[in-house]
């Protein structure tokens, strides 16, 4: 089966990335955060045993992390959150790709170990969802596209996951919850992160 893995990036520029954290931390602290970020992105990533698709906000980036072998680049979508989602679901689904996983750009807590077995749940399951403690989620894989999951959402908030595990339901989905995982988006998430995993 064709797996595919899709990475959702922002490019690294100050004063546009991780804008809750430059609030209380700075620009510059918040982009120094956001490229470590990446750079752990691209670590799990790597390793991981499936096609790599790096969909890009805004413009594709020629020489940066990404470009090294195995990652292939696309841009994403004008539409909102969902449908940015959506649409890169929807194209490699059309390539022939028959598990896709996404992920952010946001959680250092996340493996090479968790995208992996979310590959493998879906050898038994339509699709996986791994939560974030801030009520979204980190991940999401599924065997085919069920629009319905990123629609009516109110992205951004702490009610998606919620909200998305509600309609799997509705809809009688077949899906697997995994650990629940905390992305860095806050100064608090940030010195959480420190203090767990005794970071300077």
């Amino acid at each position: 089966m064709k797996k595919a893995l899709i990475i959702f990036v922002r490019q690294p520029e100050k004063g546009k990335v991780k804008t809750r954290i430059a609030a209380t931390l700075g620009e510059d602290k918040a982009l120094a955060i956001y490229i470590e970020l990446l750079k752990h992105t691209q670590n799990i990533s790597t390793a991981a045993t499936a096609d790599k698709f790096v969909f890009y906000a805004g413009h594709i980036q020629e020489d940066d992390l990404w470009s090294k072998p195995g990652f292939t680049k696309r841009l994403q979508h004008d539409l909102d959150l969902g449908g940015r989602m959506k649409e890169a679901f929807s194209v490699l689904f059309e390539e022939g790709y028959s598990k896709i996983v996404i992920i952010g750009s946001d959680c250092f807590e996340l493996s090479t170990e968790i995208i992996e077995k979310a590959f493998n749940i879906l050898d038994e399951k339509e699709v996986v969802i791994g939560p974030a403690s801030d009520g979204g989620y980190y991940l999401l894989g599924m065997k085919k596209l069920w629009p319905f999951i990123f629609e009516n959402k109110q992205w951004s908030t702490e009610n998606v996951f919620k909200q998305t595990s509600s309609d799997l339901k509705k809809e009688n989905i077949p899906y697997v919850e995994l650990i629940t995982l905390a992305d860095i988006d806050t100064e608090q998430d940030w010195n959480n992160y420190k203090k767990a995993y005794h970071v300077l």
